[in-house]
């Protein structure tokens, strides 16, 4: 499997245990779950599903957040361009002729002549007029106006609360069906990812924060401070700014990432063809190939996965795309020359990757209860797989999406006073053939911790030498 992790998304033609399991096998590493489609009932028992089949399948769903969309229409309406589209706040008045939207303050944030963009920005209106909750649009392209489509208002500062009632409901709910992740739409400030926070009782869910307007991109250190993970949600984003430099801002989102040692997914349309073909464009292979590059921790599947025609083969195409982008970028990684640092895990890091590099080690074995050392290992793109090891067995779980990481959580309380759990850590994954006795291991662990302290020990083993010592039986 690669070492960037492949995010797919739950939809009707997926969810079920053969399509899961097929999808495991091929390559899935997260499995995402749209808040913004389907009912509550089905989001519970589909969780309640993959926890069954894929127990250590970490879960991420989207809640609908700040994300202005069409509720479920009566009447999807087909026009031309120059004919009128109504929009309303009035979400009674689902009928022929008037398309309700989700944000009720929407009429009073827009005026006459404001740009109006729905679906990805595939279709764009002109705002003509408004009179009480109705906005009147005049279509500048033809097409149609389908349920639950993003709706975007480009350089308009709307008036939503940072924390709605509605995401509060879905906080509750995802906390109380046990997902591993969530995801928080348009996040514009480290306040908006605290304000969520504020929500979360225990470690999880962890939050990814979905950077895809400008305030968010502008503010994106702040952010990527505040959060545990990011996505970059290209189709708001390009919608939201400019299609142009959408690609740029990957970029610099990446790299920002990188270097706080967060997780960052890379999403929207990355197979987009392959929801109805069975093989993918040139664009979409190179597009896969240079998110790798820039250093993402997670490609991510949407309508492929979900509606898609060729699930699992969209999850394998992508899964050999990135393996021969690791391949190039371990091919081409010159020696890293030892640099002066500031802290002793930063100069840990170092050295790790250091003797990863220069000893035939073929496993990294990361003791860690809040997957601190898991992260910062990970950001050095080492070519070995990394168990990472946690007493607390939900932050096990939100580790997978780490590049290069799996998560293991084990029933041996970590010491303060010894290390003694660090070896029953090890023969552990040992007797559960996650290590095998050809295995040369690096091991780090924080010995004796102390508020404050992080990773500042490293043992290097071989797996039988330990086995045989210490008298290991199966």
């Amino acid at each position: 499997m690669s070492r960037t992790k492949i995010v797919a998304t739950i939809g009707p033609v997926s969810a079920n245990p053969e399509m899961l399991v097929a999808l495991a096998n091929a390559g899935m590493s997260i499995a995402r779950l749209n808040g913004s489609h389907n009912s509550l009932e089905w989001h519970a028992g589909t969780v309640s599903m993959i926890r069954e089949v894929l127990p250590n399948t970490p879960i991420l769903v989207d809640i609908p957040g700040r994300k202005i969309r069409t509720i479920q229409l009566a009447h999807e309406p087909t026009f031309t361009v120059g004919e009128t589209v109504v929009l309303t706040t009035d979400v009674e008045a689902n009928v022929r002729g008037r398309v309700p939207v989700n944000y009720p303050n929407l009429h009073m944030d827009v005026k006459a002549g404001h740009t109006i963009l729905a679906d990805d920005g595939t279709l764009r209106f002109t705002v003509s007029d408004v009179r009480g909750c109705e906005i009147f649009c005049r279509a500048e392209t033809a097409g149609t106006l389908r349920s639950r489509k993003g709706i975007n208002v480009p350089f308009v500062k709307l008036s939503t609360p940072l924390v709605s009632e509605r995401d509060r409901t879905m906080m509750r709910f995802v906390q109380e069906i046990g997902v591993d992740f969530v995801g928080i739409s348009f996040v514009e400030s480290a306040a908006h990812v605290s304000a969520f926070r504020a929500l979360i009782s225990g470690s999880c869910p962890r939050i990814v924060s979905k950077i895809e307007n400008r305030a968010g991109f502008d503010n994106m250190d702040d952010i990527i401070a505040a959060t545990d993970a990011v996505m970059i949600d290209r189709g708001d984003l390009s919608v939201e700014t400019s299609v142009d430099s959408v690609g740029i801002m990957q970029k610099q989102i990446i790299s920002s990432s990188r270097r706080a040692g967060k997780p960052v997914i890379v999403a929207t349309e990355m197979l987009h063809t392959m929801i109805e073909n069975d093989f993918p464009t040139k664009a979409e292979v190179s597009d896969i190939t240079n998110a790798v590059l820039d250093g993402c921790s997670a490609t991510m599947l949407s309508g492929e996965t979900a509606v898609g025609a060729h699930p699992v083969l969209a999850v394998d195409v992508m899964r050999r795309i990135s393996e021969g982008a690791e391949d190039y970028l371990q091919s081409n990684l010159d020696d890293q020359s030892a640099a002066k640092v500031e802290s002793m895990p930063r100069a840990i890091e170092n050295a790790i990757s250091l003797i990863s590099r220069s000893l035939p080690i073929t496993k990294i074995v990361a003791i860690t209860r809040s997957g601190y050392a898991a992260q910062m290992i990970a950001v050095h793109q080492v070519r070995q797989p990394i168990l990472a090891v946690s007493d607390d067995m939900g932050a096990a779980r939100g580790f997978n999406l780490l590049p290069g990481v799996e998560g293991i959580g084990v029933a041996i309380p970590f010491l303060r006073t010894s290390t003694d759990h660090i070896i029953a850590c090890i023969e552990f994954l040992w007797k559960t053939g996650k290590l095998s006795d050809d295995d040369v291991i690096l091991v780090t662990a924080v010995g004796y911790p102390r508020s404050g302290n992080r990773m500042n020990l490293i043992q290097t083993h071989h797996v039988r030498d330990l086995r045989e010592t210490l008298g290991w039986t199966l």
